[in-house]
């Protein structure tokens, strides 16, 4: 199996578990069916039970360790990219940039966007913050051993394929879903690629007021 089938396997596994994910909550969840369906029109699938973070620790874009358990107290978004991406990752984050803005002001500080590098052998923590700098300077960047955001990323269910870093301008292929992460620090869901921000701004803030945050 070359590279490229190696991606699109990885892929369609990725899309079958969100539709499956997305038709087990429609059908076997509990309350109004017709805030979940707005939901799910809006890219965001709920998981019917939060999954733990691996107990892992990762780099931020100030040279300090993170330990994923300190992703608490707020909401967090969490997008797999990285700063030599040519496209998919400028595009994600300056949506991102745009979605937090079109949030009412009294959930703005709810939740946190960050981003964890799939190319830890060029995202020195240096070169995160330069980059997260043009989209928004209170974005968190999270780089670290290769291993260790491999764990993090099969944990969430989120697919990426590590890059043969001997080529020049090597890319890697990676996902362009967000991981929803509660207060808790916990996983509780995915919001589906490509994404869209009107219908975001309607359907998160009723999850990120559901429990408390800063």
């Amino acid at each position: 199996m070359n590279r490229t089938q190696k991606t699109v396997f990885i892929l369609v596994g990725a899309v079958a578990l969100v539709l499956g994910l997305t038709v087990h909550k429609v059908l076997n969840g509990h309350g109004d069916g017709t805030d979940k369906v707005a939901q799910l029109d809006a890219g965001i699938v709920l998981l019917p039970q939060a999954r733990s973070l691996p107990d892992l620790s990762l780099t931020n874009q100030d040279g300090q360790p993170v330990v994923l358990d300190q992703l608490k107290e707020q909401w967090s978004l969490l997008f797999f990219g990285y700063t030599f991406c040519p496209d998919i990752c400028p595009t994600t984050l300056a949506q991102l940039r745009q979605l937090k803005g079109m949030l009412p002001a009294d959930v703005q500080g709810r939740v946190r966007m960050v981003l964890v590098s799939v190319d830890p052998n060029r995202d020195t923590p240096q070169k995160l913050k330069q980059y997260l700098g043009y989209f928004d300077a209170s974005f968190v960047g999270l780089t670290g051993a290769q291993a260790d955001i491999q764990t993090l990323a099969s944990a969430v269910s989120i697919p990426y394929i590590p890059a043969d870093t001997s080529k020049e301008n090597y890319t890697v292929d990676h996902s362009g879903n967000l991981v929803i992460l509660g207060p808790d620090g916990t996983q509780r869901g995915f919001i589906r690629a490509p994404l869209n921000n009107d219908k975001l701004a309607e359907q998160l803030p009723p999850l990120l007021r559901s429990e408390g945050g800063a």
